[in-house]
């Protein structure tokens, strides 16, 4: 459960994560369900209960990132924050809370302020389904998190927030490559160096495999990642997590 003041980060999977900041929680990309679309969860299922969610932080439309049967068991009244042209297809699935931004809108939550940033990745949703950018978002408070989504890295990443506390990144993907428009372990430690953030995480890895595969293919990125920011960024506590694991923003300076 959350509980008043709390600053905690924990990883659910893929590009799930539980951001709490001042109390206030916030669930991002939610992927819940052992299936999406071609993909299916190659590690422990998650708990039952997830803990009250403020708000919905929706990166893209790509289906291992906007996943209604997910988005419903997270619950049709959530606030859901997303890019601009997604709140149609939520709201014609029966949610009733959609906030549509773009890059530098910002929603306050709560005792936090949500930051809608620039994304580098072609978001559509197949050809005839819905066309919309792709975010990330910054989540300021008494901590500051910035969460990627899915993203290249792009030279206006060092402006993208002053004194970061946590950068989610990702660090690969679901298939045997990781295509233009994403971070592999490499881009995501050059990543760190425009950043600047006190920890890095690790995130989009290690989750999803097609139907085909019962392990994913790149199982050892949160490695990679931590051993590569070891020499682009020394400064930057890399925590790699298993998933389910949550940490503590509370003992950080």
């Amino acid at each position: 459960m959350t509980s008043e003041g709390a600053n905690r980060i924990g990883w659910l999977g893929h590009a799930t994560t539980l951001i709490e900041v001042d109390g206030v929680a916030l669930l991002t990309d939610p992927l819940l369900h052992r299936r999406t679309a071609h993909l299916h969860r190659v590690v422990p299922p998650l708990p039952a209960e997830l803990p009250p969610i403020a708000a919905v932080l929706l990166s893209h439309v790509h289906w291992d990132h906007l996943d209604v049967r997910s988005l419903r068991r997270v619950g049709s009244n959530v606030r859901m924050i997303v890019p601009r042209g997604v709140a149609k297809l939520l709201l014609r699935k029966g949610f009733a809370d959609v906030v549509e931004v773009d890059e530098g809108d910002e929603v306050r939550v709560g005792e936090v302020v949500v930051r809608a940033t620039h994304a580098d990745h072609d978001a559509d949703r197949g050809p005839f389904g819905t066309h919309a950018p792709a975010l990330g978002f910054v989540v300021a408070g008494t901590r500051r998190v910035y969460f990627a989504g899915d993203t290249d890295v792009f030279d206006d990443m060092a402006l993208l927030a002053e004194g970061l506390d946590v950068a989610l990144l990702p660090v690969s993907g679901w298939g045997p490559t990781v295509p233009a428009g994403h971070m592999d372990a490499a881009r995501a430690a050059e990543a760190l160096r425009l950043l600047e953030p006190r920890i890095a995480i690790p995130i989009h890895w290690g989750t999803l495999a097609p139907l085909y595969r019962r392990t994913p293919y790149d199982p050892d990125a949160g490695a990679r990642f931590a051993a590569l920011a070891r020499l682009a960024a020394p400064e930057v506590d890399v925590r790699v997590l298993r998933v389910g694991e949550t940490i503590s923003l509370e003992t950080e300076a």
